[in-house]
């Protein structure tokens, strides 16, 4: 987990918007935020949190515990040892996106605003789609043939991130406690009361998401990323930041919570 501090003004006085980046499975991990929108939102006056989901950086990887409930209540408690005591903004990234959106229906009055970067909340057709995309990179990333393919076209460190998160989806059961969920119906997708913008890019298979989640949540705003497809954080990071910087402004909000109201 990385923390940083606002650089105008004291750090966490209560007075700054908190930004929590969270990251997607895989080869992801916090360095994709901390190389496309920590420093910017730092420089803005934000005070930014990042950190590894469990399973993949520097986290711990155990050999079960996997389901978004998990990473739901790693995120929970990430909040409460740092003390954060305002409403955050929540900004996920593919999976870090689904993480984000549970965590915002399970503790509504710890989120201000949230971010989805092509992402989706979990329902039971993203569950068949995670299975597929699972089972297919636990087989594909364990092949030479697949990771010289990946070195060539995106380099010799993504092929070995790749070579990780293989043996990773081999030695746990992450593979088969992701989909499992806890998956969302259509009323629960629609009890979400924060903000919520959802990027997408125009190429990727999530463009559909677009209409369903403007028909579903009672205050979603979408976006389209022209020409792009799943990786528009590290495709075009300035478009991403010059949405999300005002929109943080816009829907920050001042008040405290309390302990006593969190869910039980």
């Amino acid at each position: 987990m990385q923390r940083l501090a606002p650089k105008r003004g004291p750090r966490a006085d209560g007075r700054h918007p908190t930004v929590v980046f969270i990251h997607g499975l895989g080869t992801d991990s916090l360095a994709s935020f901390y190389f496309t929108l920590a420093a910017p939102a730092s420089a803005a006056g934000i005070e930014v949190i990042a950190y590894d989901l469990r399973g993949h950086g520097r986290s711990e990887q155990p050999a079960t515990g996997y389901r978004l409930s998990d990473f739901v209540a790693d995120l929970s408690g990430l909040l409460d040892a740092l003390d954060v005591r305002r409403p955050v903004h929540l900004v996920g990234n593919s999976y870090g996106g689904t993480v984000a959106f549970s965590y915002a229906l399970e503790h509504p009055e710890r989120v201000a605003s949230l971010v989805m970067i092509e992402s989706e909340p979990p329902t039971e057709a993203w569950s068949r789609k995670m299975a597929s995309l699972l089972g297919r990179a636990a087989a594909e990333f364990g092949h030479a043939e697949a990771l010289s393919w990946i070195a060539e076209h995106y380099g010799a460190r993504t092929s070995r991130l790749a070579r990780a998160a293989g043996q990773r989806l081999h030695t746990t059961t992450m593979a088969r406690d992701i989909p499992s969920g806890p998956l969302l119906s259509r009323e629960e997708i629609r009890s979400v009361a924060c903000p919520v913008m959802a990027i997408l890019g125009s190429e990727s298979d999530l463009v559909d998401q677009a209409e369903v989640l403007e028909s579903l949540i009672p205050h979603c705003r979408t976006v389209i990323v022209e020409g792009h497809e799943h990786s528009v954080l590290v495709e075009a990071p300035r478009t991403v930041r010059d949405l999300l910087l005002p929109w943080i402004t816009e829907h920050d909000r001042v008040r405290r919570f309390s302990p006593l109201s969190r869910r039980a």
